[in-house]
């Protein structure tokens, strides 16, 4: 079966580098976790995510005003987000598309119109997201943490939705990683990881909405390093704030 990816992973040091970033995340699940999975660690690491996430998008609310009050509106749609993300992994792996819409219908609730909740904004978007959608129902060999990059950044960058594109591509990308095996109970923080690295996902962000193969290159790498620091961000880790 043709993996449509190979090539990406085939790029100088992308299968090295997210293989260290999948063998940090397995070292720290399997160290701190097994013995510590209660759900509160698991909302903690949502909260945590939804925060980072939100601030991306434009929040000023810091992690204590969103434990406390919820934050501002940017930071409420984030966390109202996150509440729902894990009840959205068998509809990723059984229909992906259904997955994306809800993932905007849920985050931008009260803010757009109710006929614009989970549409795409026109036929281009539409095509993109079923591309998309088609290459996460396939049955591919291609490594979870590549896909969860992938994902991220299509969403991101091309923006289906008429709002919160960049809180739905991060929440999609924590979704990938836990509906792939990679973090089934969603300890890891890579919302966390991409605020930590800000500049540098920015600007390879901007890098991959280029379409050059540079670009390509470029977000990966950066991703390996993103994911490092998700994981390091994990509150399995009794020094991550």
């Amino acid at each position: 079966m043709s993996e449509p990816l190979a090539w990406l992973v085939s790029l100088e040091g992308v299968a090295s580098a997210f293989a260290g970033a999948r063998d940090g995340i397995d070292v720290m699940l399997r160290d701190r976790g097994l013995r510590r999975t209660a759900p509160d660690i698991t909302g903690e690491s949502l909260l945590r995510g939804a925060h980072a996430s939100a601030v991306l998008e434009g929040s000023g609310s810091t992690l204590a005003e969103v434990r406390e009050s919820g934050g501002d509106a940017i930071a409420r749609d984030a966390v109202r987000l996150s509440t729902e993300l894990l009840a959205l992994v068998p509809v990723l792996r059984r229909t992906p598309l259904q997955a994306f819409a809800r993932l905007h219908a849920v985050a931008a609730a009260g803010t757009l119109p109710e006929h614009e909740l989970g549409r795409p904004r026109g036929p281009q978007e539409v095509e993109r997201l079923r591309g998309l959608a088609d290459l996460l129902a396939a049955d591919s060999a291609t490594p979870a943490l590549v896909l969860a990059a992938i994902v991220h950044a299509d969403l991101a960058t091309v923006a289906p939705f008429a709002s919160h594109n960049g809180i739905v591509a991060r929440a999609a990308e924590r979704l990938v990683l836990v509906a792939r095996g990679v973090d089934p109970t969603s300890l890891v923080v890579p919302e966390a990881g991409h605020l930590a690295l800000r500049d540098a996902y920015e600007s390879n962000l901007r890098g991959y909405a280029s379409g050059q193969r540079s670009g390509l290159h470029s977000w990966l790498l950066y991703a390996a390093e993103a994911f490092t620091a998700g994981a390091e961000a994990s509150p399995l880790r009794r020094d991550a704030t």
